[in-house]
């Protein structure tokens, strides 16, 4: 059976769109989530990230403008898991992406060498 895999991205997102292309090249079957118009929640974050066997602070986009106004460089590292979790839910923007969650794993950013061990 093929597997369904629920593909988080920002449209406006190049890394997203070449994630995309990816996909469709390698013909599977998702489903797109807007993260700006569907901000994951707190639980949904902590599933994945649960899964992605990743530490948490893989999953904040480092590099967007909200990280940088919040000065998370500086308060992630006192934060709890649950806090930054919290944290994560409230803002699309803070999230890495794209997002590719499967049944079994879950790959954040988009690195064509990780991808392609998802074949």
């Amino acid at each position: 059976m093929e597997q369904n895999y629920l593909f988080v991205e920002y449209p406006k997102c190049g890394t997203c769109q070449k994630a995309k292309k990816w996909l469709d090249d390698n013909s599977f079957n998702y489903e797109m989530r807007d993260i700006k118009e569907q901000n994951p929640t707190a639980e949904e974050l902590e599933i994945w990230w649960q899964k992605s066997q990743l530490p948490l602070r893989k999953f904040f986009n480092t590099s967007g403008l909200v990280y940088k106004s919040l000065e998370l460089k500086d308060k992630l590292p006192t934060m709890t898991e649950s806090e930054q979790l919290t944290l994560l839910a409230t803002n699309g923007m803070l999230v890495k992406r794209p997002i590719l969650i499967g049944e079994a794993q879950v790959v954040v950013g988009f690195k064509e060498a990780d991808w392609n061990k998802l074949k």
